[in-house]
């Protein structure tokens, strides 16, 4: 199979396996707190990946691992707590939209922190697809006016930490194998998650003598199989073989799948959400139509 068509398949992949993660994590909270649920979660895909990439670490050299570690702190440690404590007040589908503002954070990181230039119909498409975010934002403001949306601003904040890391490991991670990160990452970040673990109780007697405590867990189970540990060694893989900004594009089809699936769970969505999801689409079109218009287009970051 060709690259092109690699990267394509990874990412509707995992545009699938990560727009179901905000239901997951809205199921989960129902037996944990936010601090809870990080935590465990953290603990739990740790362990995963150990079991079946423990060999991996290999691949990564030792002046490598702090760039590993600062990856796994940007990438998956405050990302997780954020997402956590932004989905108490907000609903599943909002949270998997707000993460359409990753690729324009990434064009902006790449650009200023690390020298990657970027081409002007990149950016149009940038912007297109945050267009429809906000669009999609605003009519859920609408119909849940009750939601407290300064909340949001948890998903921002997780929002730059992801397109942090998709730069960190394109830049400075391209010789790690994508498993090796992936479980580098997660090691670097078990420490804080363990105490974190102790500190918020998660596994004490009254937590666990919740009835919904089981059915979190599973949700959990779920999440770290398939939304942590399958994802981001499919998300470190499509990095290698793309850009940094093709990477993060998945986060404009996660919507899509978030928005379904809180539908499916009772979340309001209608015809104006729907064409706010087709800019969304339209917006990953553009993004990923440099390589037919290079060119024509000037290279914004390289001044050509």
């Amino acid at each position: 199979m060709s690259d092109t068509r690699r990267r394509w398949m990874y990412l509707l992949v995992l545009a699938v396996i990560w727009g179901s993660s905000y239901i997951l994590i809205k199921k989960a909270l129902i037996g944990f707190t936010p601090l809870q649920l990080g935590s465990v979660r953290i603990v739990m895909a740790t362990g995963m990946l150990l079991l079946i990439g423990f060999r991996s670490l290999k691949t990564i050299g030792r002046k490598q691992w702090k760039w590993i570690a600062l990856s796994g702190v940007v990438g998956s440690l405050f990302p997780m707590y954020l997402f956590a404590f932004a989905e108490t007040e907000i609903a599943s589908s909002v949270a998997a939209v707000l993460n359409s503002l990753v690729p324009l954070f990434t064009l902006f990181v790449g650009y200023f922190a690390f020298g990657i230039s970027f081409y002007r119909n990149q950016l149009i498409g940038v912007l297109v697809g945050f267009a429809g975010a906000l669009l999609l934002i605003g009519f859920g403001s609408m119909v849940s006016p009750g939601r407290n949306y300064w909340y949001a601003g948890l998903v921002v904040l997780a929002s730059l930490g992801y397109a942090c890391n998709a730069n960190i490991i394109k830049s400075k991670l391209s010789g790690v194998s994508p498993m090796g990160i992936a479980v580098g990452n997660f090691i670097c970040i078990l420490l804080p998650a363990l105490v974190l673990t102790g500190v918020s109780g998660a596994l004490s007697e009254p937590v666990r003598q919740n009835p919904e405590f089981w059915p979190s867990i599973g949700y959990l189970f779920l999440l770290c199989a398939f939304g942590t540990c399958v994802a981001k060694v499919l998300f470190n893989h499509l990095i290698h073989i793309s850009t940094p900004v093709f990477s993060v594009s998945v986060t404009y089809l996660i919507p899509v799948v978030g928005v379904l699936w809180g539908l499916a769970d009772g979340e309001p969505f209608g015809l104006k959400q729907l064409g706010a999801a087709g800019l969304i689409l339209l917006g990953v079109y553009l993004v990923n139509k440099k390589r037919r218009l290079q060119k024509q287009a000037p290279d914004i970051g390289s001044g050509k």
